[in-house]
């Protein structure tokens, strides 16, 4: 009767094996307990919570607490919490057991408020013990809650159990986790017995403070290593940017699973050598969602969104379901490649699927991609629907704005975030002077660079001064653009002088032009760009003398490069001189590599079709 129910649990989103299963525990009133018990070992869905809740009721079993604990457990993990209360106050007297499960459950699914609330409710009928704390400390540690978590380490020691191996360990997790790694380290050096999980835990804590060394010196002492321990140590070398030590560890290990390689091919990715990431997610047998969200994130990270494109249709091809980090990371390489059409099915895709859309960093993402991409329409009515807008969703809409030559609202959209009381940052501003300059808004832009100053104490950066160059140039002001270029307490970059050399360029005036390129030589000596500017001026000028000089020295340097990068490429079919006709091959093959990705995506997910 038992392997009956639980092959019914398992088919129980069809209806005729839900009237199967109520035959059955109909049939098995006799041993209602054990029978309810097996059903909920094998539950997988919180449909089938929902269809077993009944039955328990009906058999009188609702006081039950082995049971009840068991279904509280299941409802945690499928994040019903509020559903997972409702049964348990419907228990008369829950033992301590069934307080530390819902304890448990609500300091994993609900806010610390709400957790501290259920364990004062706690404390009226059961005495907390060595399962109610550490439920406690972990949401305190999530939250950086340092005041509320050394409270109830003060109420650990007053009743005495600060010597239990569970506790002192979530204590010494709790401490790392707030950067309070002295605090945790006389934790652990005063303990009379650790175990693997203690050893890790102080580990970790010096890897989220930085102190890689001291976690390797104390993973040296470490009598028994687990696979954890060995994955906490990749990690924290791959977070200081150690990737060779990090890749030591990893060949030493005697075993690794998804979460060593998950963490090696993150750190390459972070480094820009997605070559040796894709070599390592290559070695890994089972590919989880986690490693391929890495991947996919790692070439958008890199600018490389054809490749991002490719690997999710292989993903999609081997039917595993993307979560939020996946389609984050394609909407940023959809965003790259600025693409209506693959936007479109994009967010088509994200409506189909069992995704939260409602998440804050996925709206803001969706909002991004629709925005470059040219749909100003869709990302303003997914910017409405927000219920709570962060900084990050309204820079996305107001670079989208600018981009597409509507300063003017993102100008109006940046006051409505001010008044909403959220405070920019440095991206922020550069985000609105550069929608300033692209609509002319001279005194606006000059007024948002004042405020970065003045009232949000933010020292401008060296692509403020080339945003404010930019405005200044763009209006014709180049004369005071230039003025405000020596006034930089920094040395200008080539952002600064080529904004410059551009407003130049716009007004035509060759004697600042002369002044700007000066500088780019000195800062860019290779960027031949700056060249082809200077001889459109003089030619705009009619000063063709002029134009043959720096055309001869531009086609040296091109002689130069074209030279070199033959030591590296021996495919080199023919050398084109002419730059006008560079810049056509390479915006056709920019186009070219756009269209082929749109082409691969399509034809492997519509087969059919294409």
């Amino acid at each position: 009767m038992t392997l009956l129910l639980r092959c019914c649990c398992r088919c129980l989103s069809s209806s005729s094996a839900a009237t199967l299963a109520n035959t059955a525990l109909t049939a098995a009133a006799s041993s209602s307990s054990l029978s309810v018990a097996s059903l909920l070992r094998s539950c997988r869905t919180l449909r089938s919570l929902e269809q077993i809740h009944p039955h328990i009721i009906r058999k009188g079993l609702e006081q039950h607490q082995v049971l009840v604990c068991r279904f509280l457990v299941l409802c945690a993990s499928h994040f019903a919490l509020r559903y997972a209360s409702e049964v348990f106050f419907r228990v008369s007297s829950p033992n301590v057991i069934l307080w530390n499960a819902l304890l448990n459950a609500s300091s994993n699914l609900s806010s610390l408020s709400d957790a501290l609330s259920l364990f004062n409710l706690m404390r009226h009928s059961q005495h907390p013990d060595g399962f109610s704390f550490p439920c406690l400390l972990k949401s305190c540690s999530f939250h950086a809650a340092l005041f509320l978590g050394a409270s109830l380490h003060a109420a650990i020691v007053h009743l005495g159990l600060e010597d239990d191996l569970f506790i002192r360990t979530s204590l010494i997790n709790f401490y790392g986790k707030c950067r309070q790694v002295d605090a945790s380290w006389k934790l652990f050096d005063t303990m009379l017995y650790r175990n693997e999980v203690s050893w890790t835990a102080m580990i970790n804590g010096y890897v989220i403070s930085g102190n890689v060394v001291a976690a390797r010196l104390l993973f040296e002492q470490m009598p028994e290593r687990n696979i954890v321990t060995w994955n906490v140590l990749i990690d924290g070398y791959v977070k200081a940017g150690d990737l060779i030590n990090a890749r030591k560890v990893f060949d030493e290990m005697p075993k690794r699973n998804e979460i060593s390689f998950t963490s090696i091919i993150d750190g390459y990715a972070k480094a820009g050598d997605m070559v040796s990431a894709r070599f390592m997610f290559e070695q890994l047998n089972n590919k989880d969602v986690f490693s391929w969200s890495v991947m996919i994130s790692g070439y958008a990270q890199n600018c490389q969104p054809n490749e991002a494109f490719k690997l999710f249709v292989e993903m999609y091809n081997r039917k595993i379901e993307p979560d939020q980090v996946v389609m984050v990371g394609l909407m940023s390489a959809c965003a790259q490649l600025g693409r209506m059409s693959i936007a479109k099915w994009v967010d088509l895709y994200v409506q189909q699927i069992s995704l939260d859309a409602s998440q804050p960093h996925v709206l803001a993402a969706l909002i991004d991609m629709n925005a470059k991409c040219g749909n100003m329409e869709r990302a303003a009515i997914l910017f409405d629907s927000m219920q709570i807008r962060d900084l990050v969703s309204y820079c996305s809409l107001m670079q989208g704005y600018s981009i597409h030559g509507f300063g003017a609202k993102a100008a109006e959209l940046f006051d409505q975030m001010l008044k909403e009381g959220i405070i920019p940052d440095d991206i922020a501003f550069t985000v609105i002077l550069t929608a300033c300059g692209q609509a002319g808004l001279i005194e606006e832009g000059s007024g948002y660079f004042k405020l970065m100053k003045d009232v949000y104490n933010i020292d401008p950066s060296p692509d403020h001064y080339a945003c404010m160059a930019d405005l200044l140039g763009r209006a014709g002001l180049l004369k005071e653009a230039y003025e405000f270029v020596k006034s930089m307490p920094m040395e200008p970059h080539a952002g600064v002088w080529g904004a410059l050399l551009l407003a130049c360029r716009m007004h035509c005036n060759t004697e600042l032009a002369e002044i700007a390129l000066l500088r780019l030589s000195e800062v860019e000596p290779q960027n031949a760009g700056n060249f082809v500017s200077m001889s459109n001026i003089y030619a705009t000028d009619n000063r063709w003398a002029d134009v043959s000089q720096v055309r001869l020295r531009k086609h040296a340097m091109s002689i130069f490069q074209s030279r070199w990068h033959g030591l590296t490429t021996a495919n080199i079919i023919m050398r084109i001189d002419c730059a006008t006709n560079i810049l056509i091959i390479l915006k056709w093959k920019k186009w070219l590599g756009t269209v082929n990705s749109f082409l691969f995506l399509y034809s492997h997910l519509f087969p059919r079709q294409f």
